[in-house]
C-alpha cells in the first residue's frame, strides 16, 4: 500500500478541509495539544456564511477563534468538557457552555448518544506505517474520530510521539482529509508558583503514601509542591496511573522515585490518558517506553483503578460544607473548570486495597476586597456538588487531613471543622448546631 500516496490525495488547505462544514453542524476539537489551530481560523474566516455551528472541546489553551470571532453566538457556540483557565475566562463572558460529565464515561457518550459531524484534531506526522499518533491528548481522541461522519487531521510537526495501549493511532485510511501547516511552539503552562500553604497541606498528605504506592496528582499548586515534596523523601518505587500527566511526575521520575515496578497492571510503565504542562514534559514523553497512554474508558475505570493495591489519588477542590458534599468546579454558578475525573478516581482508590482519596484545599480566601472567607461552610447554596458526602473520602487543609468515611454527620462536623481557620470554627459550630449535626459533647 502506498501510504504517501493516499495521504497527498488527502491533503487540503485549512481553507479547503473547513468548507465541508454546513450550518447546524456538531464538530469537535478534542483535548488541550489537540486543537486544531488552523483549522479553527479557517472555520472562524467562515463566521458569516455559517449558523448554529457547535464545537465541543475541553482543557483547550486557546484562543478559541471561532468563540472569539462571534459573541454574538449567532454563527458558533463552544462547548468544553472541561474548562481549562482560558476556557474559564470564555465562560465568564457567556462565550462557553459547560458540559457535565464523568471523564470515564465521556467516549460511551460519543459512542452512544452525540453526533459528530467533522472531527477536526491536531496529530504528530504520519509514520511509515499509516498512522497519525494522537499524542497527549489520547484520552477521548479516538472515540470522537470514530463517531465522527467526516475526520479531519491537522499535522503538527512540534508534538510529542506517545506510547499507547490502545487508540493512540488513527490511520490514514481512516481520515478524510489531512492539513499542514507552520506551527508555533507547543502550548505550555507557566512555572508553577508553591505557598506555603500548599507545602503545609501536601505535608498532611505525605504520611499517608506508603512505598511502592501508584499514584493519581491532579494539576496545580498542591499538587506540584507534593510532587516536591515527594521526590526530597524517602518513598521508593512509586507508580503512575493517572488521569493527567503533569509535571509533579516528570519530578518524581529524575529523583528516581518513580519506577512502577510495584504496580499490579503495566508494571514498568506509567499509564495516564492526557498530558499537559512544560517543554520538558513533552520532550520526557515523547516515545518514552517507560510511559503508555489509554483512552479514559479505561484510564478512569473504577474497576481498573481499583484493582492497583495501595491507590492514591490527590485532588484539589473549592469547598466544602459540613456534611462532606464537595465543590470542585465552581464557585457559587460560575463554571470554574469541571467533574473531571474526580468521581472516578474517589470511587476506584475506594475499591483498591490500601487505596486512599484526598480531596484538598486551603482552608480560606480572600476576596478582591481583601475580606477572607472560609472555604468551608455550613451548606452549598448555589454551589456545584462535584463529590456527593456519601463518596467524600479524606478531606485536607493546611490544618490537617481527616477521612470521613462511614462517620455519621455530628462527626462528620467535628472533623471537618477541625480544618477549617480557627477564626471561623465557633460559628461553623454554631451553624452545626442550628442544623442539628453537633453533638453537645463534641470538641470545641
Amino acid at each position: 500500500m502506498d501510504y504517501q500516496a493516499e495521504y497527498r490525495a488527502k491533503l487540503r488547505t485549512p481553507e479547503e478541509a473547513v468548507r465541508v462544514v454546513k450550518s447546524g453542524d456538531w464538530i469537535d476539537y478534542g483535548t488541550a495539544l489537540s486543537m486544531p489551530v488552523l483549522l479553527d481560523r479557517a472555520l472562524a474566516g467562515r463566521r458569516d456564511e455559517l449558523t448554529d455551528v457547535k464545537i465541543r472541546g475541553n482543557l483547550l489553551f486557546g484562543p478559541v477563534e471561532v468563540a472569539e470571532c462571534d459573541p454574538s453566538k449567532e454563527h458558533f457556540v463552544y462547548n468544553s468538557w472541561h474548562c481549562s483557565a482560558y476556557e474559564r475566562t470564555l465562560c465568564d463572558r457567556g462565550l462557553c457552555y459547560f458540559i457535565p460529565t464523568i471523564f470515564r464515561n465521556l467516549v460511551a457518550y460519543y459512542r452512544h448518544f452525540l453526533d459528530v459531524n467533522v472531527a477536526m484534531m491536531c496529530v504528530a506526522p504520519m509514520d511509515r506505517h499509516g498512522y497519525f499518533n494522537v499524542s497527549t491528548s489520547i484520552g477521548v481522541a479516538k472515540g470522537i474520530m470514530d463517531k465522527a461522519d467526516i475526520v479531519i487531521v491537522e499535522v503538527n510537526e512540534r508534538l510529542p510521539r506517545v506510547r499507547g495501549g490502545m487508540d493512540e493511532c488513527v490511520h490514514i485510511s481512516e481520515v478524510d482529509m489531512v492539513v499542514e501547516g507552520e506551527h508555533g511552539p507547543l502550548p505550555t503552562l507557566p512555572p508553577i508558583r508553591e505557598s506555603d500553604t500548599d507545602r503545609r497541606i501536601a505535608e498532611c498528605i505525605l504520611p499517608h503514601i506508603v512505598d511502592g504506592a501508584t499514584l493519581q496528582i491532579g494539576i496545580g499548586s498542591m499538587p506540584a509542591a507534593l510532587g516536591h515534596i515527594m521526590a526530597q523523601s524517602d518513598l521508593k518505587d512509586l507508580g503512575m496511573h493517572t488521569e493527567l500527566l503533569s509535571d509533579a511526575y516528570l519530578e518524581l521520575a529524575r529523583a528516581g522515585k518513580l519506577t512502577n515496578r510495584r504496580k499490579r497492571h503495566f508494571r514498568g510503565k506509567g499509564v495516564f490518558a492526557t498530558g499537559f504542562g512544560s517543554q520538558e514534559l513533552y520532550d520526557w514523553v515523547d516515545d518514552n517506553p517507560g510511559l503508555i497512554a489509554f483512552p479514559l474508558e479505561y484510564v478512569n475505570s473504577a474497576e481498573v483503578i481499583g484493582q492497583h493495591d495501595n491507590m492514591v489519588s490527590i485532588c484539589s477542590c473549592i469547598a466544602t460544607d459540613l456534611y462532606g458534599q464537595v465543590d470542585a468546579e465552581s464557585s457559587g454558578t460560575r463554571q470554574i473548570s469541571g467533574t473531571g475525573g474526580q468521581l472516578d478516581f474517589l470511587t476506584g482508590a475506594a475499591m483498591s486495597r490500601g487505596g486512599k482519596a484526598f480531596l484538598c484545599m486551603p482552608s480560606t480566601y480572600t476576596d478582591r476586597d481583601g475580606i477572607v472567607h472560609s472555604r468551608i461552610v455550613p451548606t452549598f447554596s448555589g454551589d456545584i456538588v462535584t463529590s456527593p458526602r456519601s463518596q467524600s473520602y479524606f478531606l485536607v487543609t493546611e490544618y490537617g487531613a481527616q477521612n470521613l468515611v462511614g462517620r455519621t454527620t455530628w462527626e462528620r462536623a467535628e472533623r471537618i471543622i477541625s480544618l477549617a481557620h480557627p477564626d471561623f470554627r465557633d460559628d461553623l459550630i454554631k451553624a452545626a448546631e442550628k442544623q442539628k449535626i453537633w453533638r453537645s459533647s463534641n470538641r470545641r
